[in-house]
């Protein structure tokens, strides 16, 4: 199956990311303390736990720093109980915002998150008013030049749902939340590392934006990502450069 050219679109990204590289180790202990919560502090019979682990050490975070938060969230010591919470809206040009946040004050958050999207030409909207134009899944992308092929062979073995190659070559790889887990594994076992890896809500249709539309729209997103509480940003606008 034929994709639009995402990799671009991924690479800036994740580039903007890597500039807030501070925030990265609040955000993946709120995702480790949440998961934990729900699901218990065993590893191995909490994959989202373990997902967020494999966050924490990607970013370098010590591994007494990671058991300690846990240990927080499953009561063997005293820590902050922060819930998860979702808000929708729209960018410029009608582009779908969804904005995952956890917090320990749903007052204040969606105070920053609603101030955002009105003073930098977004529209907050209801629960459910842009979610559909999202899918739920596993997103697995390898850099341009992987064998199609080899990705497929492995990846609709292990129980992916859907290969896509993008026009700029980049193979996208779709899976169950509940068989990413599997489907990740089975391809860096093959040798087929993804630059991303990723549970997340991919947009079933982009909106291409460019100019001073495109600048605004980055300038709702750095900044909905700029708050404390915000844990992740995602929409279907095509930002050009």
């Amino acid at each position: 199956m034929a994709g639009h050219s995402k990799w671009a679109n991924i690479q800036h990204r994740k580039g903007r990311q890597d500039e807030k590289r501070g925030k990265v180790w609040t955000r993946v202990i709120r995702e480790i303390m949440v998961a934990a919560r729900q699901g218990g502090g065993d590893l191995s019979a909490n994959p989202r736990l373990r997902l967020a682990v494999d966050k924490a050490k990607a970013a370098n975070m010590p591994a007494d720093t990671i058991k300690r938060n846990i240990d927080k969230a499953t009561g063997n010591l005293e820590g902050v109980n922060y819930e998860e919470i979702r808000y929708e809206g729209y960018g410029i040009g009608g582009a779908a915002i969804i904005v995952d946040t956890m917090t320990d004050n749903r007052v204040r958050t969606v105070a920053e998150v609603r101030h955002v999207f009105s003073k930098y030409g977004g529209n907050m909207g209801t629960e459910g008013s842009v979610a559909f134009q999202f899918r739920h899944c596993g997103q697995l992308i390898l850099a341009p030049g992987t064998s199609e092929e080899a990705v497929m062979e492995v990846a609709l073995e292990a129980g992916a749902e859907d290969i896509v190659t993008d026009e700029d070559g980049a193979v996208e790889v779709l899976t169950g939340p509940g068989q990413f887990e599997a489907v990740k594994n089975a391809l860096e076992a093959a040798g087929l590392k993804p630059e991303v890896a990723e549970v997340t809500w991919r947009a079933e249709n982009t909106i291409p934006l460019a100019g001073d539309d495109a600048a605004r729209m980055q300038k709702i997103i750095d900044m909905l990502e700029d708050l404390d509480d915000v844990q992740a940003v995602f929409h279907n606008a095509e930002i050009s450069e």
